[in-house]
């Protein structure tokens, strides 16, 4: 899939003709902007609405998503474009390697994490890292009605957009995300995580959790915890790349812990393939189970995601051995209530900037909505 390089940084001052021009919270290629209307001044109108974060996106302009369907492609661009993974990887504390006896299995893991480490930068190089900022571009395909018979007569919709991805030790992460007029808000600030889409004002929330794109080549030290209680279950080629395979089953008191009022984590696993050559993560790849608990009497509905991304074109930040770019595949199959229905999405990515310690990042940059904090705020004082 060809991915644009041009992305847009300025937006002009529409109500002042000679006024300075605002910049972008959140870079979008030329092709997404091209997307927004018929004229030039149509289109840095829906982009100024976009800024605004207003829920009406101008029906007028040419939205490919914003049409019927949009709440089908606000979930998968929730599901897919900001995922959590249901595990707390302790960012604040360095990645130490054990070397208590274990199996076979789980010394093998420690090893391949350890060579993976070193393919990375180095320990000593990725402790040192407190914070970080990418920037990226992403083209989505979605896929809807998916059938195993017939995937050929599936509909299908092709998306542009860009991210904006800011992290801050210890669990502190805050992701924009912008495709066809669609707008994502997610982050953590240590005590909930949460996310916004543009279509509902009301953010959801949960335990913190970090976000999957961290596992996609950018964040080897989260990438590095995560795998370090991994077990090594054999061996296998990754594009020409011969891959050890390390799996990791999330605890059920994980599960529990992260599981909501309203949704039940049934179960989450996570696979990384790293090279034997090179010991870098070729492939990241997640499957989660989760039940949308029922009203009384009710039957309950299942979301079943399974995600596969590919990481590709590594190449070196102040040291650090970073993935530039990738393609991501997933699937979304909800059944249950006597309906079932199937989904397919690939997102291409590439990242077109990334750096580490940003000086003056403070906490007040990742906090959550004003009524996730107040409702935050008004259980703290129930305690």
């Amino acid at each position: 899939m060809h991915m644009v390089h041009s992305m847009r940084k300025l937006c002009p001052n529409l109500d002042k003709e000679d006024g300075l021009e605002t910049v972008l919270e959140v870079p979008i290629p030329e092709e997404m902007f091209n997307k927004m209307g018929s004229n030039a001044a149509l289109r840095w109108r829906t982009m100024r609405n976009l800024m605004k974060a207003q829920r009406a996106i101008d029906r007028s302009a040419n939205h490919p998503a914003a049409t019927s369907g949009n709440d089908h492609f606000m979930l998968l661009l929730k599901l897919v474009g900001s995922a959590f993974i249901p595990y707390q990887v302790q960012t604040d504390h360095a990645v130490t390697l054990p070397v208590k006896d274990g199996s076979i299995e789980a010394s093998t893991a420690k090893y391949i994490v350890q060579q993976y480490l070193a393919a990375t930068g180095g320990l000593a190089l990725i402790n040192a890292v407190n914070s970080m900022y990418a920037v990226g571009q992403v083209k989505m395909v979605v896929a809807s009605d998916v059938d195993q018979n017939s995937p050929q007569n599936a509909k299908r919709s092709c998306e542009a957009g860009g991210f904006v991805l800011w992290q801050k030790n210890p669990d502190l992460w805050y992701l924009e995300l912008v495709v066809s007029g669609c707008k994502i808000s997610a982050g953590s600030d240590g005590k909930i995580g949460w996310s916004q889409s543009s279509s509902n004002t009301s953010a959801s929330k949960g335990p913190p959790r970090p976000l999957r794109r961290f596992f996609q080549g950018l964040d080897p030290r989260s990438t590095a915890n995560l795998f370090l209680n991994a077990v090594c279950i054999g061996e296998k080629p990754i594009k020409n790349e011969d891959c050890f395979i390390l799996k990791l089953e999330t605890t059920s008191d994980i599960l529990k812990a992260q599981s909501t009022t309203n949704t039940e984590i049934v179960h989450h696993t996570m696979w990384g393939y790293f090279s034997q050559r090179t010991g870098l993560l070729i492939q990241f790849e997640d499957t989660k189970l989760i039940r949308m608990k029922a009203a009384k009497d009710g039957e309950s509905v299942f979301y079943e995601t399974s995600m596969e991304s590919v990481l590709d074109d590594y190449r070196y930040v102040e040291g650090i051995n970073i993935a530039h770019s990738g393609k991501s595949s997933a699937t979304l199959y909800r059944y249950g209530k006597t309906l079932s229905r199937k989904w397919k999405l690939e997102e291409t990515w590439k990242i077109e900037e990334v750096d580490f310690n940003i000086c003056g990042l403070s906490v007040e940059y990742f906090l959550p909505p004003a009524d996730v904090r107040k409702e935050q705020e008004n259980e703290e004082q129930t305690i």
